[in-house]
C-alpha cells in the first residue's frame, strides 16, 4: 500500500506534454509561414502564434521561479532559448521568425525528460493523473481544429465574390463560435470547401465541448469520492461505518424471517393440539 500511494504521489508529466506538442504546433506554424500565403491567412497565423508566445513566456516565467539556483536553469537547462523563442513579433520585428528556432531548445529538453521514463512508467503515470492528461489533450485539440478551421475558411471564402469571411479576423470569430457550437449567424461560409470545413468543425466541436464538461464535471466530483478512500487506498472511517450498519440490517432482517418462519411452522402444530 506505502508504495502504491508513493507511485500515485509522484509529479505528472501532463504539463511537459501539452507545451511539447504546443511546441510542435509553433513549429508547423512556423513553417506554414514561409509559404506564399495571402496577407490575411498570414496575419491569422501570426495571431496564433503569439498567442502561443504568451504560454510560453508563462511557461519561461514559471521555470525561472521555480528554479534554485536561476542560473542553473538560465545556462545549464539553455532557459536564455527558451525567452528568445517565447518573444512575440506583434507584425514590428520582421526578423523575429529566425527567434523561432530556439524553440528547437525545448523540444528537445522535453524530448529527453519524456525518454528517461519508460513505457511502464508513463502508463502509470497517464493513468494516475488521466484528468490532467485529458484537459491538455483536450485544450490542444480545440486550438488545433481553431487553426485549421480558420486558415482553410479564410483559404476558400477569401476568393468568392460574395463572402463575409475575408479577413483573419473574421475567419477567428467565425472559428470561436462554430467550435463552441454556438453559431451566431453574423458570419458564415458561403462556398462548397467552406461549409465542408465548417460541417467537420461543428462535429468536432460537439465533442472537445463534451470532453471539457466531463472534465469538469469529474473534478467537482472529485473531493467527495477522495473522502471515500484514504491515502492508502482503504474505504475511509465513515464509508466503514455505513458498510457494517448495512451488514447489520442484513443481519436483522434474515433473523426476522427465520423467527417469522418458525411462528408459521408452529401453528399448525397449535392447531393440532387444540383440536385434540
Amino acid at each position: 500500500m506505502p508504495a502504491r500511494s508513493t507511485r500515485a504521489s509522484q509529479p505528472s508529466h501532463a504539463y511537459e506534454l501539452f507545451i511539447l506538442m504546443l511546441t510542435v504546433l509553433s513549429l508547423a506554424i512556423m513553417v506554414a509561414l514561409l509559404l506564399p500565403l495571402s496577407p490575411a491567412t498570414t496575419e491569422l497565423l501570426l495571431v496564433y502564434d503569439n498567442l502561443i508566445c504568451a504560454v510560453f513566456l508563462l511557461d519561461f516565467l514559471t521555470n525561472l521561479r521555480r528554479a534554485s539556483p536561476k542560473r542553473e536553469y538560465l545556462i545549464g537547462r539553455q532557459g536564455w532559448l527558451d525567452l528568445l523563442g517565447s518573444i512575440p513579433s506583434l507584425g514590428v520585428f520582421e526578423l523575429s521568425g529566425l527567434l523561432r528556432l530556439a524553440r528547437l531548445s525545448r523540444l528537445a529538453r522535453i524530448t529527453r525528460l519524456l525518454r528517461t521514463k519508460n513505457r511502464r512508467e508513463l502508463l502509470h503515470d497517464v493513468l494516475s493523473h488521466r484528468s490532467e492528461y485529458a484537459t491538455f489533450i483536450t485544450v490542444v485539440a480545440a486550438f488545433v481544429v481553431l487553426i485549421v478551421a480558420s486558415v482553410l475558411v479564410l483559404h476558400f471564402e477569401s476568393t468568392a465574390p460574395d463572402a463575409n469571411i475575408t479577413t483573419g479576423g473574421g475567419a477567428l470569430w467565425w472559428g470561436v463560435v462554430t467550435i463552441t457550437t454556438v453559431g451566431y449567424g453574423d458570419t458564415y461560409p458561403i462556398t462548397l470547401g467552406g461549409r465542408l470545413t465548417g460541417l467537420l468543425v461543428m462535429l468536432a466541436g460537439v465533442g472537445i465541448i463534451g470532453s471539457l464538461a466531463g472534465i469538469l464535471s469529474s473534478l467537482l466530483v472529485s473531493p467527495a469520492s477522495t473522502q471515500e478512500e484514504g491515502a492508502d487506498g482503504e474505504p475511509s472511517a465513515s464509508s466503514r461505518s455505513v458498510q457494517q450498519e448495512l451488514v447489520d440490517i442484513r443481519e436483522e432482517l434474515a433473523a426476522l424471517r427465520r423467527l417469522v418462519a418458525g411462528s408459521g411452522s408452529d401453528s399448525p402444530n397449535r392447531d393440532q393440539g387444540a383440536g385434540q
